[in-house]
């Protein structure tokens, strides 16, 4: 049964035409308008409305929402307008610019560069989640590496039907870009291509070098340059997490988002892992693709408020508010960086301990960045291991699948890393006996 198109989501279809993204748009995706209903007209009586404003279901006293005491006594630093009003859709638009200030800032390249105003979205699962109800569907495949974090498979297969290929991450200790381009080769046979590239990687931890990073972007645009139409997923949760000189210090983004016009880069990012605040569920989705106007990439956004309006309708009010204050605090770089010293000495804890015990039971992938780390436990199943090591040491791992054992020393106490990292190799041993 035929399903027949809104007119708004026409109009956004009619403005995106001759666009990479356009032409990419799943069937949801084509679907997907923002309507001009209680929150676009609540938007314009804020603007025009002097007499009085009787859209937005709160209750106001004095021209402001109401908060009750009990909660407000709690934060008595915010208003009641940063505490209990509802967000805007897309998040609050200052919060917004100054993220899209901060990209550009840790990604030089963007200076000159066209990209969307960063849209606000309720934590980075779920920005992932609304490019695959914009892009993917069961005629359209999603690539990934092999291990990869067990939520993308969810969110691509169970939820949009799609398949979820992977290729195999690492290769004789390294980065498998060989593996990536023979996937994304298969891929561009049906025409277009869809990726997503995480780094630093979870659950591995790795980040491409500047070499392996160049490599990729220049395979990107050969297919680009040949007519197929490709979207790179950019999730950099755990961006700026680097522990080593050769990584690659900005996004895929930076270098895809004025390659061609065939491609369609799309970043997702936020200050849940950057910015040690996990629990905000604060996420951002940025769009860049050559040549696209201001215009398009409004109609683009609008699909995504769409899937947000549908969906959540807006994100939380009061982690945006603390963001807010708290990003134009003169030391709060310098707190970030004290931060991430920690996790970077919990890393060489790590590296020295793994490189100093090659060999056996386990094999630890290549790591460099983040807040993780895995082991190829060979002929061991990992699920066994998981639950020897948490049942006879109390230590919790995760088992990313049969043969992929996730650490995240980021949770570890870099006096505990030796006695955990111990048993992990001890019990790995006596299994594979």
């Amino acid at each position: 049964m035929s399903i027949m198109m809104n007119e708004l989501a026409q109009e956004l279809n009619d403005a995106l035409a001759g666009t990479t993204a356009g032409s990419l748009l799943s069937d949801l995706g084509r679907r997907l308008y923002f309507p001009k209903g209680i929150i676009a007209q609540s938007g314009e009586a804020k603007k025009l409305g002097k007499t009085a404003n009787g859209t937005i279901g709160m209750t106001v006293i004095d021209g402001s929402p109401v908060a009750l005491s009990a909660v407000q006594e709690i934060v008595p630093a915010l208003s009641s307008r940063e505490l209990v009003a509802y967000a805007p859709t897309a998040g609050n638009p200052d919060l917004r610019a100054l993220w899209k200030e901060s990209i550009i800032r840790k990604n030089p390249s963007l200076k000159d560069t066209s990209f969307s105003l960063p849209a606000l979205v309720p934590g980075l699962t779920a920005g992932i989640s609304y490019l695959a109800d914009l892009f993917l569907d069961e005629d359209h495949s999603l690539v990934a590496g092999d291990p990869s974090w067990d939520n993308y498979v969810l969110i691509a297969s169970a939820r949009r039907n799609a398949p979820f290929v992977q290729f195999q991450m690492f290769k004789d200790g390294k980065f498998n870009v060989a593996g990536l381009k023979a996937k994304m080769e298969e891929e561009a046979k049906k025409g277009s291509v869809r990726v997503l590239l995480n780094f630093p990687q979870n659950p591995s931890g790795y980040s491409p070098t500047e070499a392996e990073a160049k490599e990729i972007v220049a395979f990107v645009k050969q297919l680009a340059d040949r007519g197929v139409k490709v979207m790179v997923w950019c999730d950099d949760a755990y961006f700026g997490l680097d522990y080593e000189p050769e990584i690659e210090k900005q996004s895929l983004f930076a270098y895809l988002a004025d390659l061609s016009e065939n491609v369609l880069a799309a970043k997702i990012d936020g200050p849940t892992k950057e910015d040690f605040a996990w629990g905000f569920r604060c996420g951002f989705i940025s769009f860049a693709s050559k040549g696209m106007t201001e215009a398009q990439y409004d109609a683009l956004v609008k699909k995504l408020m769409g899937a947000i309006r549908s969906s959540v309708s807006c994100s939380s009010t009061v982690p945006q508010s603390l963001l807010l204050r708290a990003f134009k605090n003169p030391d709060f770089e310098n707190q970030k960086a004290a931060l991430r010293k920690v996790l970077e000495g919990r890393y060489r804890k790590v590296r020295a301990f793994v490189d100093g015990h090659k060999g056996g039971a386990l094999e630890a992938l290549p790591f460099n960045s983040g807040y993780f780390m895995a082991f190829d436990t060979k002929n061991v199943d990992a699920e066994l291991l998981r639950q020897t090591l948490l049942k006879e040491r109390g230590i919790g791992t995760i088992a990313i699948d049969s043969h992929t054992l996730r650490v995240a020393f980021s949770s570890l106490e870099e006096d505990q890393i030796d006695t955990v990292y111990s048993a992990i190799y001890e019990e790995a041993g006596r299994l594979s006996k």
